[in-house]
């Protein structure tokens, strides 16, 4: 799959496709039937599948710190897209003169110079251009001026209600990772390599494996019961995502503590897949406090495992 970033990277053998636009946070089962219907329709016609994305997403473009957190970090999405067969992704920055691009604007540089798209499929909601100025209908017309098909996707629905990111990241807010794989289609998992920290895990005796949230705000937040996998290797552990206000930490971090291993897996992919919610996120007093509390989480968390019949787990076959 080719990912290209932003229109000024387009060239002529990008034209001619079948695409649609979207923030695709989290891939669920509702942008793979988008996917799936863009996938026929591009081996009908003998053209590369295209996805739009956009970076930031408009959302925390316009509200900043306050936008809701993202399901998938871009790298991972990117890598979503890729297992649903995609061929290209392009991603367009989301800025000023991109928001302030009129709906007709739009529909020329994009779809017509950039991508000659003949054949654009969106969702029900999907509205774009200056002030959400553009919709469906625009396209249409837009369409039979400039000989492209548009074609509009079914709401899919789980239990009578439509399946969007938004419903899935209130399940993981509340912590219920069972409804929010019925809606991904897969067990939530937050992928990002392995980092150096400050190693005080080490000090107190509960070593753990460090990767930086970066820019990324997951929908997570305290200790859980987790699988995490590097390749086709699983351990399961306990896991606290959050501030590290013990510490004083200053930037968001996910931090893993694995059960029977020691190794070194610094600079190596990590997913990790979350079980169960044992806490919220607590300043202690000390370093010895938070021992205490560690040991206190690993024994709930093995307990649970062994109530679930889910202890010594090696095996990481069922992973992305």
């Amino acid at each position: 799959m080719e990912l290209i970033r932003g229109l000024h990277n387009l060239r002529d053998k990008h034209r001619d496709c079948v695409a649609t636009i979207g923030n695709f946070d989290g891939v669920h089962l509702g942008h793979v039937q988008i996917l799936s219907q863009v996938k026929a329709k591009a081996a009908e016609l003998g053209l590369p599948s295209v996805v739009i994305i956009f970076e930031p997403q408009p959302r925390e473009f316009f509200a900043g710190v306050n936008a809701p957190p993202r399901l998938t970090r871009f790298d991972e999405k990117v890598r979503l897209l890729r297992a649903e067969g995609i061929d290209r992704v392009l991603c367009l920055t989301f800025n000023s003169r991109l928001r302030s691009m009129s709906a007709d604007a739009f529909v020329e540089e994009l779809l017509l110079k950039g991508l000659n798209v003949k054949y654009f499929v969106v969702g029900d909601d999907f509205r774009f251009g200056c002030d959400r100025s553009g919709d469906y209908a625009m396209l249409k017309q837009a369409g039979d001026r400039h000989d492209f098909s548009v074609a509009n996707t079914e709401t899919y629905l789980i239990d009578g209600e439509r399946v969007s990111s938004t419903r899935i990241r209130e399940a993981l807010m509340r912590a219920d990772f069972v409804e929010a794989e019925r809606l991904l289609g897969r067990p939530y998992r937050v992928t990002g390599r392995v980092q150096h920290g400050q190693k005080l895990g080490r000090q107190i005796g509960v070593p753990t494996a460090n990767v930086r949230m970066h820019r990324f705000r997951c929908p997570l937040q305290g200790v859980y019961v987790v699988e995490a996998s590097v390749g086709a290797q699983c351990w399961q552990g306990v896991c606290n995502v959050g501030m590290r206000p013990t510490v004083n930490g200053t930037q968001p971090v996910l931090e893993v503590h694995l059960f029977d291993f020691s190794g070194n897996l610094y600079g190596q992919l990590m997913q990790v897949k979350f079980l169960h919610f044992l806490r919220p996120e607590v300043k202690f007093s000390g370093l010895d406090s938070l021992k205490t509390q560690i040991n206190i989480d690993k024994d709930s968390a093995r307990a649970w495992l062994v109530q679930q019949g889910r202890v010594d787990r090696q095996s990481g076959s069922d992973l992305i």
